[in-house]
């Protein structure tokens, strides 16, 4: 089975948003053939709680908008370090950079294929570990 082409919609347009308020490391996992109650996860990080939330607010504006869904569940906003919405066919997990390397969804989820993404989404690789590389100083420091 693969994710359906709505549920391929809502991941685009979400890592579209994601890209929009300068998300790190956008990606997708297709989950649908290990999963039963979703399709997709969507994967973006931030290197400060207001920039999660302001990714998540984004998110949740364009799919209201451009594709007429709200999440039916959203967890971890009190926090602000790892926001999840539900959108049944789709999960999108926002996250501190710092959780978002503690729990590395990635591993979990290597084995799933890779959903294809806007380009400006995709441009985001790597930007958290330069963030990183540059808030600390640089390699070594």
């Amino acid at each position: 089975m693969t994710a359906t082409d709505r549920a391929t919609e809502l991941v685009r347009a979400a890592a579209q948003a994601a890209a929009d308020k300068l998300a790190h490391d956008i990606i997708a996992y297709d989950v649908s053939d290990v999963l039963a109650i979703t399709d997709a996860f969507v994967l973006a990080s931030a290197p400060n709680d207001r920039q999660v939330r302001a990714i998540v607010e984004g998110i949740e504006e364009r799919l209201h908008t451009e594709c007429g869904v709200k999440p039916v569940r959203r967890e971890g906003e009190r926090e602000g370090r790892w926001i999840l919405l539900d959108y049944v066919d789709v999960v999108v997990h926002v996250q501190h950079v710092e959780e978002r390397v503690f729990y590395a969804l990635e591993r979990l989820w290597k084995d799933c294929p890779l959903l294809d993404l806007p380009e400006d989404a995709k441009a985001t690789a790597g930007r958290s570990a330069t963030a990183a590389a540059t808030a600390g100083g640089g390699e070594g420091a």
